[in-house]
């Protein structure tokens, strides 16, 4: 069942679909399915969280290293050779050898990286369900509305619940691409490919500057258009805007060339990457101009939220995996509302609890190598959400 309706530029329609409601049998094969991948999850999570450990240990240890072996260049215009292969500390403005150019719009830039990005104007499709039981049917509801906006990527309309009137082109007739400098500097020295890479902090150019490059192409602020009305654009239109990142020369719209701060090892006039005893690799750059301890300041804050953020990770991943374990309790029991609820509940506290301890118990395993005590510590705390709950418990009335 279909009803559409029109509002405005954005189009919808409702559409209603039904099946049968699944018995017991056909819920506890879906159960079974579902607890083959919440172990998956489960061993996975055991895997992210010991690693995670390691890695953050093993950071941190390279990290110390490399504050007490860096050696701060005096001067980055010449080349000692006493700091051969040494992990050296410097800051200076960027330079390339030549501009980027994109000849199709007659645009140019002295930058370590040029970014042209295509942007087309297309039909996208929303989708909103939801699901309800009635005359002992499953019946679901789906409400599908339609509206253009200026998208990056093609927006394959062939996958609509509806292509009549929201078809679009199939590719675009001008591409997006990145163009990078194949030479970059900082004084003397030249840039590894993986210090470049770390230069992305892209800003949009302005186009104000620049005349209209053809006679079908219009410029309205910062965007060129392959359109007819700009203000009133049609689906398959393109505009274009660009994106530079590590300005390396003086402009006189984008004002000085910006200024870097690296640490690597010093191989002749280049800069490459510096392994460490503890098996990391140390490459580092910011913008700007920054002392040593700032740089590994910087870099033990990006570690620890590194760490955090795979921790969290990984306790998610466990209380998935352990809720889909515990599902078919939930199954054996759904035909009842009350138990069901209660049920519920009582599973995932208890998911809460055993992904909780577990998380805790494995990075303690992660540390017990290097950390012994904070180790000990932490198997201690693991112990406390199973406590916890089993103090919640009500003890048994006396017979």
């Amino acid at each position: 069942f279909q009803q559409f309706s029109d509002t405005g530029s954005r189009k919808e329609h409702v559409k209603i679909t039904s099946e049968p409601k699944p018995g017991f049998l056909e819920r506890l094969s879906e159960t079974s399915a579902g607890m083959v991948i919440g172990l998956v999850t489960f061993l996975l999570a055991f895997y992210l969280l010991f690693t995670n450990e390691g890695r953050a240990l093993r950071t941190a240890k390279s990290l110390d290293e490399g504050l007490s072996l860096v050696v701060p260049l005096g001067s980055i215009h010449s080349i000692s050779q006493q700091n051969e292969g040494r992990l050296v500390h410097l800051a200076g403005a960027l330079s390339t050898s030549k501009p980027l150019f994109d000849p199709s719009y007659g645009l140019s830039i002295q930058a370590v990286k040029l970014k042209r990005k295509v942007e087309m104007y297309q039909w996208v499709e929303y989708e909103d369900s939801k699901e309800y039981e009635e005359n002992g049917e499953i019946k679901k509801e789906t409400k599908y509305s339609y509206d253009t906006e200026w998208k990056s990527e093609v927006v394959n309309s062939r996958n609509f619940d509806r292509e009549i009137g929201h078809k679009n082109p199939s590719a675009m007739a001008v591409e997006s691409f990145t163009a990078v400098s194949p030479n970059v500097q900082v004084g003397s020295f030249v840039l590894s490919k993986g210090l470049v890479d770390k230069i992305d902090n892209f800003k949009q150019l302005s186009l104000s500057h620049l005349e209209d490059p053809h006679a079908d192409v219009t410029r309205g602020g910062d965007y060129f258009y392959h359109s007819n009305n700009p203000r009133r654009p049609e689906v398959g239109d393109l505009r274009v805007s660009f994106f530079y990142a590590g300005l390396s020369g003086d402009d006189p719209h984008l004002g000085s060339a910006d200024k870097v701060t690296v640490i690597a090892r010093q191989q002749g006039d280049r800069l490459i990457p510096y392994h460490t005893k503890s098996g990391d690799v140390l490459e580092i750059l910011y913008p700007g101009d920054l002392s040593v301890e700032e740089v590994f300041q910087k870099e033990h804050e990006s570690n620890t939220m590194k760490t955090w953020a795979l921790r969290a990770a990984g306790w998610f991943s466990m209380f998935v995996g352990i809720s889909l374990m515990t599902r078919i309790f939930y199954t054996l029991v759904d035909w009842f509302p009350v138990v069901r609820d209660l049920v519920n509940v009582g599973l995932k506290v208890f998911a809460v609890c055993v992904a909780s301890s577990l998380s805790l118990l494995t990075i303690s395993v992660g540390w017990l190598f290097y950390r012994p005590l904070w180790a000990l510590l932490l198997t201690l705390l693991s112990v406390v959400p199973i406590v916890v709950a089993r103090s919640r418990v009500p003890p048994k009335k006396q017979q």
